[in-house]
């Protein structure tokens, strides 16, 4: 076929469903294509082209290219040149994008390349409702846009291998959602709750976000998580190292009994006495449960019915020190020992050591919600909700870089139950989830969310992922090993962002979330640029491949890689390892090994102005 439309790409030789296979024009056999003084690569898996049906267009995405055969699965055509299957995606009618097609090209029809024009009304899009987050890889005039509703309510995933420009992705996210720009207005009342596991997101999103740290830096709030806002299971799990049968009922028993206590002598809003249980987020003292405990387990009696005590030195609660009995003698004379002891020294040992353990302060002496004896806090629930939901700026950050790791799993699990049951059960509130959305960015969630763990935290995203919709709970997974991701969680994802992946069973995992007849675009995973993502899915009007832009270099993540060259090149100096010690031991990163204090005094100027 002959002509000099310079769009002409070739003819359809075959269709299957939506999919056709194309014959290659002769006269492109170079590989491109020059319009309007801009040259466009032909036959790019991933790139559009257009077919045209009289008073409408049908658009396709390039899925496979080939010379000297034909496509698996369709029928073979004359000629066995250059070839390339195209998979209909939809069809503007009367200038505006639909997705599916109605009706199908005929053999013999020709293909034309989408140039800028076509591309920018397939993904142009107007009005409010979606970000900006970079610009095609195809053509870089036109903007990359994605739907906030469907990106926070249908939930996301942010994959790519390690310096595949992951974090720089999600805090450029993040700021074109909360900060205005040429193409966008932003969101400055968004809330978005950002899990850290590395502290590398403080600093360069300090100007958007509030940031809560174990080890807390200036300009950021310490992190606290109270104790008794957890289920018991995961609490006592933690503290005791599992219980079974009467030893666990002895804890439950004086925790329910604690909490009752708390609420009868505070009386808080909302709760009924009889509705009580050893869930319910009511303040209690570890301490007083400690000591009660470790009371009745030591006691000894003495008497003529043994049951006179034989209490030496009363101990103290607050301190963590036991009381003193008379030790136990055998013979009838006594001292006897408590029958209904439980026999659970161990536990309450085990509990004793994690109290005075202080790198678990932030859980267990949670500051001013730790609660008094007698159950009493200085604060309650509401002001850490405030904290972190109601802050003054649209981010907060959760920096979980100094937990130590064996505690991470359980503590993500309960932050996580915490912020959903506060949104599920305030859903009717104007400061619930349906009034004012939640999207919560998880970031490495293999490491607590892996198909191997059944944990709190896996339960916990698994309900998110499923019903969080209802009630304005959205979820973003980022991670650099999807195949170690909970399958249950990443299928749930609606969303796809999908940069530079290597191994072979991740992008599986990520194919897996396509329709079978563009499971090519993803083929390119391997060879993506730093920042190239392929944004597929319910937020992305069309799969693209698309540049994320990069925010200023102020505002990027602490996550590059070290300058090997130019450190190991420098001149050989003294090093002192006892900082590195300190840190070791102390489990801070921010340990010194000497206190250097340095006094300052004012200094006043006596010279004399001339």
């Amino acid at each position: 076929m002959l002509t000099r439309d310079p769009t002409y790409l070739g003819m359809i030789a075959a269709v299957s469903g939506a999919a056709l296979s194309v014959r290659l024009a002769e006269s492109i056999a170079s590989g491109l294509s020059v319009f309007k003084g801009q040259t466009y690569k032909v036959g790019q898996v991933g790139s559009f082209v257009r077919v045209p049906q009289g008073y409408q267009d049908l658009f396709g995405v390039v899925s496979e290219v080939g010379a000297n055969a034909v496509p698996e699965n369709l029928e073979p055509v004359e000629d066995t040149g250059r070839w390339m299957k195209v998979e209909l995606v939809g069809e503007v009618i009367g200038g505006t994008f639909e997705r599916g097609v109605s009706q199908y090209p005929n053999i013999g029809d020709s293909v034309h390349l989408a140039v800028e024009e076509h591309l920018r009304k397939l993904y142009e899009i107007r009005g409010q409702g979606h970000i900006v987050i970079g610009t095609l890889a195809s053509a870089e005039s036109i903007t990359a846009n994605v739907a906030i509703n469907e990106l926070v309510t249908r939930h996301s995933a942010v994959l790519g291998s390690t310096g595949s420009g992951k974090s720089t992705t999600i805090a450029s996210l993040l700021r074109s959602i909360t900060t205005s720009g040429p193409d966008s207005e932003g969101y400055p009342n968004a809330r978005i709750l950002l899990l850290d596991l590395h502290g590398e997101y403080s600093m360069p999103l300090a100007d958007v976000a509030q940031v809560f740290s174990v080890e807390p830096q200036y300009g950021e709030e310490r992190l606290f998580i109270p104790f008794w806002a957890l289920d018991s299971d995961d609490l006592l799990d933690f503290l005791t190292g599992g219980l079974e049968g009467n030893s666990e009922t002895a804890f439950t028993d004086k925790i329910y009994q604690l909490k009752l206590t708390s609420h009868g002598s505070q009386t808080f809003p909302g709760v009924d006495s009889e509705s009580i249980t050893v869930d319910t987020p009511l303040p209690f003292s570890l301490k007083r449960l400690w000591y009660d405990l470790i009371d009745f387990e030591l006691v000894t009696f003495e008497g003529v019915d043994r049951d006179e005590p034989t209490l030496q030195q009363i101990g103290d609660a607050d301190t963590l020190t036991p009381p003193t009995y008379k030790p136990h003698a055998m013979g009838a004379a006594g001292p006897f020992l408590n029958p209904r002891a439980v026999g659970i020294q161990r536990p309450l040992n085990l509990l004793r050591s994690r109290l005075l353990d202080r790198r678990y302060n932030f859980l267990l002496r949670p500051g001013p919600w730790e609660p008094d004896l007698c159950g009493k806090p200085t604060r309650d629930l509401d002001d850490l909700l405030a904290g972190w939901l109601g802050g003054r700026k649209p981010i907060t950050i959760l920096d979980l870089s100094g937990i130590p790791s064996i505690v991470l799993e359980r503590l993500v699990g309960s932050i996580l139950k915490i912020v959903y049951e506060a949104l599920f059960w305030s859903r009717e509130k104007t400061e619930g989830g349906s009034k004012r959305p939640l999207l919560i960015v998880m970031e490495e969630a293999h490491r607590y969310l892996s198909d191997g763990l059944d944990g709190t935290a896996t339960e916990v995203v698994q309900r998110i992922v499923k019903e969080g919709r209802k009630y304005g709970v959205g979820a973003m997974v980022v991670s650099q090993r999807p195949s170690e991701v909970n399958e249950t969680i990443l299928s749930q994802c609606g969303t796809f962002f999908a940069l530079r992946l290597a191994n072979p069973s991740d992008r599986a995992r990520v194919q897996g979330t396509l329709p079978d007849g563009l499971v090519g675009l993803l083929d390119v995973l391997p060879v993506l640029r730093t920042g190239e993502a392929i944004v597929t899915g319910e937020a992305a009007k069309l799969p693209m491949r698309c540049r994320v832009t990069f925010p200023a270099k102020e505002h990027r993540p602490r996550s590059e890689d070290p300058d090997v060259s130019s450190t190991w090149g420098m001149a050989k100096r003294e090093e002192g390892y006892e900082r590195v010690v300190a840190s070791w031991r102390a489990q801070s990163p921010l340990a010194v090994a000497k206190d250097l204090r340095i006094q300052r005094v004012p200094v006043e100027d006596d010279s004399v102005a001339e």
